[in-house]
């Protein structure tokens, strides 16, 4: 990551949207550097409540064996297998045998939506989170993340389609809390015109997020573009100054 970069996007962050948290990015690595390798345990973690801790500034690495969720080696690309009769899981669940989840009607759509998915190709045996202001030169952030509130996300959606004629330029698709911040935005990296993603409506996830907080998470050759236009956005208007106001 260039120091300029980083520090310039630090820089129209306080100015724009006051003392908000800074995002989160991620990337592919064999060999991690100074960071904490998160080791192999017992516990099922949800990794969107392990990423507190990367907000918080500590850097972490996840491998395939750290992850106890198969949901999310699968979203975070080091797996494509899916837990034995997880359409049942996903949606009424097996009587006397499974709960279900109940986010989606019935089996047959949870089938046709895997039967669907896209896979992703990653390139390194681990994935790194870093806090913005913790890249170094040899990091080379592929998405960044953010943790907002609905005024912060209003600010972040309409810079995103600033420069767009498409009015989707920024989507909310159905998945896992991981697969908002990781799969789908890593899918967008490579697209034409790359597109922003809304999420953290899992509700499985939500209990790992402060109410009233979403995720916006964009690819970083989107995001670049994003941090240049700010200053001849509507960021320079009073409309964004009202709201601005109410950003804590």
């Amino acid at each position: 990551m260039d120091a300029l970069i980083k520090l310039h996007f630090i820089n129209q962050w306080k100015k724009y949207f006051n003392n908000t948290e800074l995002p989160i990015t991620f990337y592919y690595s064999d060999k991690p550097e100074n960071v904490n390798i998160l080791q192999p345990d017992s516990k099922r973690h949800c990794i969107i409540c392990q990423l507190k801790k990367v907000f918080s500034g500590e850097s972490l690495a996840f491998s395939k064996e750290s992850l106890n969720c198969s949901g999310a080696k699968r979203y975070l690309g080091f797996s494509e297998s899916i837990r034995p009769n997880f359409e049942y899981f996903l949606s009424c669940g097996i009587e006397n045998e499974m709960e279900g989840e109940r986010y989606k009607r019935t089996p047959e759509i949870v089938r046709e939506i895997m039967r669907n998915q896209k896979k992703i190709g990653i390139s390194g045996k681990y994935i790194v989170f870093k806090r913005w202001d913790n890249l170094v030169e040899n990091d080379y952030p592929d998405v960044v993340i953010f943790f907002v509130t609905p005024d912060v996300l209003s600010g972040l959606f309409t810079l995103s389609g600033f420069d767009q004629t498409d009015n989707n330029s920024t989507i909310a698709p159905f998945g896992a809390g991981c697969g908002a911040i990781v799969h789908y935005p890593y899918l967008e990296k490579d697209s034409e015109n790359p597109r922003s993603v809304i999420g953290m409506f899992d509700v499985s996830a939500r209990p790992c997020v402060k109410p009233g907080i979403l995720s916006f998470a964009v690819p970083m050759v989107k995001f670049l573009k994003m941090v240049n236009y700010m200053d001849e956005s509507f960021l320079i208007t009073d409309s964004w100054k009202e709201v601005q106001k109410r950003i804590s």
